[in-house]
């Protein structure tokens, strides 16, 4: 599972990341970031591949991903 993070306040809602990424699961906020843009948001982390197409394309680098590592169970 991964978790996707964007820096709202450095994105300019260009788009590339909603327009590379396989899923879908990126969208731009109908909410203005303190810029004036109307920055990307993830819609649902739980569908994410971590692919980092997103990442790459961010010509801002306003995006990361984490791989989450689920805890191993005591025994």
């Amino acid at each position: 599972m991964f978790k996707v993070i964007i820096d709202a306040s450095r994105c300019k809602g260009c788009g590339l990341c909603v327009s590379f990424c396989p899923k879908d699961i990126i969208q731009l906020s109908p909410q203005l970031n303190e810029a004036g843009y109307h920055p990307a948001q993830i819609v649902s982390n739980d569908e994410c591949t971590g692919c980092q197409r997103c990442v790459l394309m961010c010509p801002d680098v306003c995006i990361e991903i984490y791989e989450q590592v689920a805890e191993a169970k005591a025994k």
